[in-house]
């Protein structure tokens, strides 16, 4: 039996399209109410960010970002023993044919694999993994390291 209540999952359900809206929009301050302060976000085979400043710091200067993303797939899984929820989704999401990460196609997918706490505030990410490869069907566990 879920520990979430239906209102936390309709929250969960929502942070991927708010966060996809914040980097659309370059709007880096809406990154506040997603990421912990001391939040791990990993973009795979290219950079591990360490902390909302960093994060913040990297959209805006060096990060290469599609137009428009189309979350999809959202898995939410509370049920280990640790108390942390595990997210998992999928992106679609239109690129120039010269962004690196569209390795020439219009299209670029990649998968998010999330864990997630409850602060005060709301439901934040604590770390983050992006990949262009999916790494399994099922939620993340940020245990990943060389899969």
């Amino acid at each position: 039996m879920s520990r979430l209540t239906v209102e936390d999952r309709l929250l969960l359900h929502e942070l991927p399209g708010r966060y996809g809206d914040a980097v659309d929009d370059r709007n880096w301050s809406a990154m506040d109410s997603i990421f912990c302060v001391d939040a791990v976000f990993e973009v795979r085979g290219l950079v591990t960010l360490n902390g909302l400043a960093e994060i913040k710091r990297y959209m805006d200067e060096d990060g290469q970002h599609p137009l428009a993303h189309l979350m999809c797939n959202i898995h939410i899984d509370d049920s280990a023993e640790d108390g942390i929820v595990r997210q998992y989704f999928r992106i679609i999401a239109p690129v120039p044919r010269s962004d690196t990460l569209s390795n020439g196609y219009p299209m670029h997918f990649g998968s998010y694999y999330d864990e997630l706490i409850k602060t005060p505030e709301g439901w934040r990410v604590k770390h983050r993994i992006f990949s262009s490869k999916r790494l399994y069907k099922q939620t993340a566990t940020i245990d990943l390291k060389g899969k």
